[in-house]
């Protein structure tokens, strides 16, 4: 297929999620061909990153790290929060529009009659332009569970499983253990395969026994100890002492800061960090919609916490973190979510609600969402608003001193008060 020369990003964007029949189609078959195609085999070091939650965070952390040691970093992610250029960063600078259309025009060119959906045009895009770079290193974050994903076509040269739990389940199963065998297929022969779950499923252990990768567990391999205010990391071949907490607040960050130095351990041949980088790198790393403050008096606090296991988290922090007042919770989801659960996670932690309908077609509407939280939230008040940034300002206007609001349960709720003119970050 010819090249469509001429068209901004906002259109090819929009083009994009009309080229596939389904918005996913997990399978490797079509972005192959389009990778050789393409000709793409980068010569630098790949790690890729997997897990139900504490991926993005993982990321930022080896993109922070490598960073401050002198490496040029490429770093792809998704979702973004507000643009889409927030996916492919090159040296901790986001893409700009051209580089991003010249990409997806070569894809275009290349790919003839195969039709790839928006995250397979968005992931060899950022490998096109990684190359084009001249990269030392490149982070990719899965985009859904692992084995099938298209960041799988390539080959890792150290692998993150950051944990394993219930979500996506129409594509990655019900159980553990199958959601654990699919996002253990980014884990490869013989190389450095990182398991950051204290309680990995059996199927993700078997599957790296059975390829023979490098694997190397959380509180087997390697640990992390907090002591006061600094933590140190562990494990067969080094110690790393009185390292830096991270700057994203979080016990759960603790393993997601060990798994990036086990697997930055693990390629020290490739690419030498040095301790004083690590402390520079986990001391600077910072990831929008992770328990970010964006308003004090009251603190308004975002999080993108839209699973159980990340609702769990979330609890923890907030009992961390104790206010004088009250913490109310603005919560808008998507309908395939397990809200149930995460309200159950939530429960004892939250003193007020408000519900909202996030701006997606796949967004769970605010009177259905109230009907569950009703259910788990015992006589705890809840209020319920369609718009996500009017849901905000009443609960702002409930708020007393002492008190702080949490804006959570989506990507999409995260982003509505983010991009709202009213509140800057």
């Amino acid at each position: 297929m010819a090249a469509r020369s001429g068209l901004s990003l906002a259109n090819w964007l929009a083009r994009l999620e009309q080229l596939h029949p389904s918005a996913i189609e997990l399978g490797l078959d079509r972005v192959r061909r389009v990778m050789d195609a393409l000709g793409l085999a980068p010569a630098f070091p790949l790690v890729v990153v997997g897990g139900t939650n504490g991926k993005g965070s993982t990321c930022a952390y080896l993109e922070a790290i490598l960073g401050v040691a002198g490496y040029k970093t490429g770093l792809y992610t998704s979702p973004h929060l507000l643009r889409y250029n927030e996916r492919v960063r090159i040296a901790g600078q986001e893409s700009a529009d051209a580089a991003l259309v010249q990409a997806f025009e070569r894809i275009d060119a290349a790919r003839g009659d195969t039709s790839l959906t928006y995250f397979e045009f968005g992931t060899l895009g950022a490998m096109v332009q990684f190359i084009d770079a001249g990269v030392d290193v490149a982070i990719l974050e899965v985009g859904l569970g692992g084995r099938l994903d298209a960041v799988n076509v390539f080959d890792a040269a150290a692998a993150i499983v950051t944990s394993v739990d219930l979500d996506h389940m129409e594509y990655l199963g019900d159980t553990r253990e199958q959601v654990g065998f699919e996002k253990a297929g980014i884990y490869r022969a013989g190389r450095p395969a990182i398991c950051a779950d204290p309680a990995p499923p059996a199927s993700l252990l078997a599957h790296a026994r059975q390829i023979g990768a490098d694997l190397r567990c959380v509180e087997r391999d390697f640990s992390a100890q907090r002591e006061g205010d600094r933590w140190t990391y562990r494990s067969q071949a080094v110690v790393w002492p009185a390292l830096p907490l991270p700057a994203m607040a979080g016990a759960f960050q603790l393993r997601n800061a060990a798994a990036a130095l086990a697997a930055l351990e693990a390629v020290r041949d490739r690419l030498p960090v040095s301790e004083a980088a690590i402390r520079q790198g986990l001391a600077q790393a910072r990831v929008v919609g992770r328990f970010q403050r964006i308003a004090r008096a009251p603190d308004v606090i975002l999080d993108v916490a839209h699973n159980p296991e990340a609702a769990r988290a979330l609890a923890a922090t907030l009992r961390e973190q104790p206010v004088a007042g009250r913490t109310l919770a603005v919560v808008g989801m998507l309908a395939d979510k397990d809200a149930a659960g995460v309200f159950s996670a939530l429960r004892g932690e939250i003193d007020a609600w408000w519900t909202c309908t996030p701006d997606s077609p796949r967004a769970q509407d605010a009177a259905a969402l109230a009907v569950t939280l009703r259910a788990h939230a015992g006589s705890t008040p809840v209020s319920v608003q369609t718009d996500v940034n009017t849901a905000l300002a009443e609960a702002q206007s409930a708020a007393c001193e002492g008190d702080r609001i949490l804006v959570f349960g989506s990507f999409h709720t995260v982003a509505a008060v983010l991009d709202h003119a009213t509140i800057q970050q």
